[in-house]
């Protein structure tokens, strides 16, 4: 059967033919070099990422996160970071969270307050942030378009991210409500490659998949065996490696697709990305090529980075990243 998406000419493919480019949505390239707000902005966000990241490398998969759970929900604008009641952080959804990457977005808006105060957004920062942890941890740097503003309050109410044990299918119409597709999703389950995931995540497909008191039997079983010692039943709060192939390193590699060609996925959303053609090409070819890998996330991460993003006189620009300015 002949590949729905060849490799290596992937990309160039994807761009020319299929229109996959980066929705700009009055973004640019380094925003704030080009109209001389804060020319070394950029250069402050690597640098406090990198000093981040050789202290504790959980910073990657917890920026990674923090994108994803802000521009999949009412797009790139930095209401993940807010506090307060039934903020959109404490959605049941976000409980993954990681504490690391939002103190590093603090400490980054504090040195970009002291040197370009009221200039540089928390929605641009977070999506900066991303892209260097990711590259350090092997991914590339990819462009970040940039002239982000801060969007309002939303309240966990409106956090209707796919649970981790959604279907393919499920996951895909979320994807595409959004304006992305099966290549975006596929890709961006990539950042499965690093980071972890809690027990209560997984423990249905461990113990009682769909209700048979049974584990899902698309599970290799020795894989089973080892995720039953290191997830107990009831030991909901106890957490795993999304890859244990990268495990503590948070490296960004072709392995996690991989296990998911050989069964040995941790969640369910990401075992079944291979129920569908579509699906098992995606993995294959990843799978096989870490270069088309690392091409193709860097033009997913544009992508999703574009969603839903305030420019020009929406929004604000934060003086801290928690609050709204005026409370």
């Amino acid at each position: 059967m002949p590949k729905i998406f060849p490799p290596l000419l992937l990309l160039l493919l994807c761009i020319a033919h299929g229109g996959r480019v980066a929705p700009l949505n009055g973004l640019v390239l380094h925003f704030y070099d080009r109209n001389a707000s804060c020319p070394h902005a950029e250069d402050f966000v690597k640098h406090l990422v990198g000093k981040a990241w050789e202290k504790d490398r959980s910073v990657a998969a917890a920026l990674l996160r923090l994108v994803y759970s802000d521009c999949l929900v009412t797009g790139c604008d930095a209401s993940i970071l807010l506090d307060g009641k039934q903020a959109e952080k404490s959605a049941a959804a976000n409980r993954g969270l990681r504490p690391n990457g939002f103190q590093l977005v603090d400490d980054i808006k504090r040195v970009m307050e002291a040197r370009c105060p009221g200039v540089v957004s928390c929605a641009d920062i977070i999506n900066l942030a991303a892209k260097e942890a990711v590259a350090l941890a092997g991914a590339p740097r990819y462009p970040v378009y940039t002239g982000r503003r801060d969007g309002p309050h939303s309240t966990a109410d409106s956090v209707d991210l796919p649970w981790p044990d959604a279907t393919w299918k499920q996951a895909l119409a979320y994807f595409e409500s959004k304006g992305l597709d099966v290549l975006d999703l596929g890709t961006l389950l990539g950042a499965h490659s690093l980071g972890m995931t809690h027990c209560s995540n997984i423990q249905e497909r461990l113990y009682n998949f769909n209700g048979s008191g049974r584990a899902d039997p698309s599970m290799d079983p020795r894989y089973l065996a080892q995720l039953r010692k290191e997830c107990p039943l009831g030991r909901k709060d106890d957490r795993v490696y999304l890859n244990p192939v990268s495990g503590g390193n948070y490296s960004f590699e072709s392995s996690y697709y991989e296990r998911v060609l050989k069964h040995q996925a941790v969640l369910m959303v990401d075992q079944q990305m291979i129920t569908t053609a579509d699906g098992v090409e995606i993995a294959r070819e990843f799978a096989e090529g870490f270069e088309d890998l690392r091409e193709l996330f860097a033009l997913a991460m544009a992508r999703m980075g574009g969603l839903g993003v305030l420019t020009g006189a929406e929004g604000e620009i934060r003086r801290n990243c928690r609050y709204v300015n005026g409370e």
